[in-house]
């Protein structure tokens, strides 16, 4: 199989050189904007390794809550699909499962991961953890899951260290580059930008190469699903409890059902 097109999902917390949530990842941190441009390095740093082993087609979608993709800087030989609110899914969908292959870049651990820097699952500031069928997943599942359900198999992931293990578990034959070690929730030991885009490109490289020869399914389950969303406040609970096919199961949990993956997993 001769991958063609790339749709990778980005994020802001697992960034080389990014540790701090106030200062850092959000927007109205000081440092946001010199955030935004690491990103985007390291996006660009993955889409030359595309372009060198012969990829057309590279479409980058805006993943972080409100947005840290730096659009001027962003290579010109990548689009980027943006805006906040998202257009919904059922737009989007068909666009993305024109896709051969999905990556991930700047990539954080699940809520609750000791060694994960700046580690939460969505949203930072209200909610302790997902749990899909009984087991804990964080973001990287999500996107692996709801690609997959796509027809695309997620093939690179880079981040921090933690990120890199939690995807390996989930998908064995992944590539990754780990491009810090989280200390804590808030300290990492980071890569230098150089170092950082260099490997990038090269597990690119090589996680192309070996789709090419050695192909990864794109990770699909069968339902029934129930997905299990705690809070950290009980009023964001409720206001969840609120949604289609919700119901609250204790005071900051709210549990919803389904059959379809991509019904659930986002909800």
């Amino acid at each position: 199989m001769s991958i063609k097109k790339v749709y990778i999902g980005t994020d802001l917390e697992g960034v080389a050189g990014v540790v701090d949530f106030e200062t850092q990842a959000y927007d109205t941190g000081k440092y946001y904007e010199q955030a935004k441009l690491l990103l985007t390095a390291e996006i660009n740093a993955a889409v030359e390794g595309l372009l060198e082993q012969g990829v057309e087609d590279i479409l980058v979608s805006d993943g972080h809550g409100p947005g840290a993709v730096h659009f001027e800087t962003l290579h010109p030989e990548a689009k980027l699909l943006h805006g906040r609110p998202c257009a919904p899914r059922s737009v989007r969908d068909p666009i993305v499962a024109q896709y051969d292959a999905a990556m991930m870049i700047g990539q954080h651990a699940m809520c609750g991961v000791a060694d994960g820097n700046l580690n939460h699952a969505q949203s930072s500031r209200d909610i302790e953890y997902y749990k899909l069928n009984g087991k804990f997943i964080g973001e990287i599942a999500q996107f692996a899951l709801y690609q997959g359900a796509l027809g695309l198999p997620l093939i690179f992931l880079s981040g921090d260290e933690a990120a890199c293990r939690e995807v390996r578990e989930l998908i064995p034959e992944i590539t990754t580059a780990a491009v810090k070690t989280g200390l804590s929730r808030l300290s990492a030991i980071s890569l230098s930008t150089q170092k950082a885009h260099e490997i990038i490109k090269a597990g690119i490289i090589k996680a192309i190469r070996k789709q090419d020869s050695d192909p990864i399914p794109p990770l699909v389950r069968q339902g029934p699903f129930v997905l299990e969303k705690r809070f950290l406040f009980t009023e964001t609970a409720q206001g969840a409890a609120g949604s289609p096919n919700a119901k609250l199961i204790e005071a900051k949990t709210v549990q919803l059902k389904a059959d379809n993956i991509k019904d659930i997993i986002y909800a």
